[in-house]
């Protein structure tokens, strides 16, 4: 390859590199996204749903930006460390093959490319053109200090996620570290914004040039499957991830979650069985603290024999009592099951309508609800997406049936009862 070939395929067609690469289903708008980026002289935006590929073209920039502006030094940002270096592997693998070797070979004069450090959050070639001795690529997760840290371009890569959609004080915090970025970037340099929204009060509202891409206009999905996304999540959820639009959902029964340090021993449990196809299988465990319910909470999405395991050893960690399981379509089958391994299950048949149920025991008692840190986030934001017409309701009607179990007189698992699986 020459010189004014590779500057060409750069310059021209940037996704045929991730093409060659092995991502074979990046489109023709994974070019204009690309080149977007890589001739930005502004901070801009780009809002796009979810599985459009966003990461992927992120870490082709990465990457391409490593041998064409080696004198750059580029500071990547998502929500977690461990989210970080997901994609800084992927600028690795990306950097090390063949077709990047070549047209970087072909852009310096024939001298090979070689990636001279390569750690979880740091990236440098021999491309390198600085004296200073920072590496030309460094990540962070938005909770890392920043303080001292300088940087040409900053990109963000879904730095708002679905715990900006269930915490105010996420959202806050998410805020205040993308604020914080303008004292980073170096005079002349640039911030890129790349993701997904999930709240009308999210960081997106503090970011500038904002150009979006919905599910009906990139072509990514088809028609049938933008009609199963509506149906199966809340309207405002699939507005905001998949048409980038926020509305306000006037039949939700609950505001945002609270958290605490506190954890829910010696409490009970409650599973809401699933038995395979659309339906989860949720388990509360709950325990009441100076008046206030602490609970933790998971979703699975797999049939409820496939998470007993897990609900045992959850059991154990808190030190749960009575597992509460309803038996009006197994039966007592669940309630069975847990005790052939040693847990206290006990069955109840349930007379009341969910919705009211959901209505009283948990809208009543939401002021009093504290989430662990550790809750899953997709049962509090089936909980958040709550309403009389929510296509998912296992999470909050879990949650409501344990509350309302609490004015029972809970047994105690001994220390050594339990057994699991």
């Amino acid at each position: 390859m020459t010189y004014e070939q590779a500057i060409q395929l750069i310059q021209n067609n940037p996704a045929r590199i991730g093409y060659y690469v092995g991502f074979d289903d990046l489109k023709e708008i994974h070019n204009t996204w690309l080149k977007e980026m890589l001739f930005a002289e502004a901070d801009f935006t780009r809002q796009a749903h979810r599985g459009s590929f966003k990461t992927t073209i992120d870490a082709l920039y990465i990457a391409l930006t490593a041998i064409t502006r080696p004198w750059e030094r580029l500071l990547f940002l998502r929500k977690t460390d461990d989210d970080v270096t997901e994609v800084i592997k992927q600028v690795d693998m990306i950097l090390n093959s063949g077709a990047v070797q070549e047209i970087a070979k072909a852009l310096h004069d024939g001298k090979s490319l070689v990636v001279t450090k390569s750690t979880n959050n740091e990236i440098d070639t021999s491309y390198r053109a600085d004296a200073s001795g920072a590496c030309q690529i460094r990540g962070f997760g938005i909770g890392a200090s920043l303080t001292g840290k300088h940087a040409d371009v900053i990109l963000t890569d879904d730095i708002v996620n679905i715990k900006d959609r269930i915490s105010k004080a996420e959202r806050e915090r998410t805020k205040l570290m993308y604020q914080e970025l303008q004292n980073v970037k170096n005079r002349g340099g640039r911030i890129l914004n790349t993701g997904t929204p999930w709240h009308k009060d999210d960081a997106f509202s503090l970011m500038p040039n904002i150009k979006k891409y919905d599910c009906k206009s990139t072509g990514l999905m088809s028609d049938e499957e933008i009609a199963h996304l509506r149906d199966s999540m809340s309207p405002s959820l699939f507005y905001a991830n998949y048409m980038l639009k926020h509305i306000a959902d006037e039949n939700a029964l609950f505001s945002d979650a609270k958290f605490t340090q506190d954890l829910p021993m010696d409490g009970i449990a409650h599973i809401d069985a699933g038995y395979g196809g659309e339906d989860s299988t949720a388990l509360t465990i709950l325990c009441i603290k100076n008046g206030n319910f602490i609970v933790y909470g998971k979703k699975y999405q797999k049939h409820v024999d496939d998470c007993l395991a897990d609900i045992l050893r959850l059991k154990a960690k808190y030190r749960a009592g009575t597992t509460w399981c309803e038996k009006n379509a197994d039966k007592g089958y669940l309630a069975k099951e847990l005790k052939n391994h040693g847990d206290l299950a006990q069955t109840y048949h349930e007379r009341m309508n969910k919705h009211i149920k959901i209505s009283t025991y948990l809208k009543e008692n939401w002021g009093k609800v504290y989430f662990t840190e550790d809750t899953d986030p997709e049962y509090i934001a089936e909980i958040l997406d709550y309403n009389e017409h929510a296509p998912h309701d296992d999470c909050p009607d879990s949650l409501a049936s344990a509350i309302r179990q609490m004015g029972k007189k809970p047994m105690t698992l001994n220390k050594g009862v339990h057994r699991g699986i």
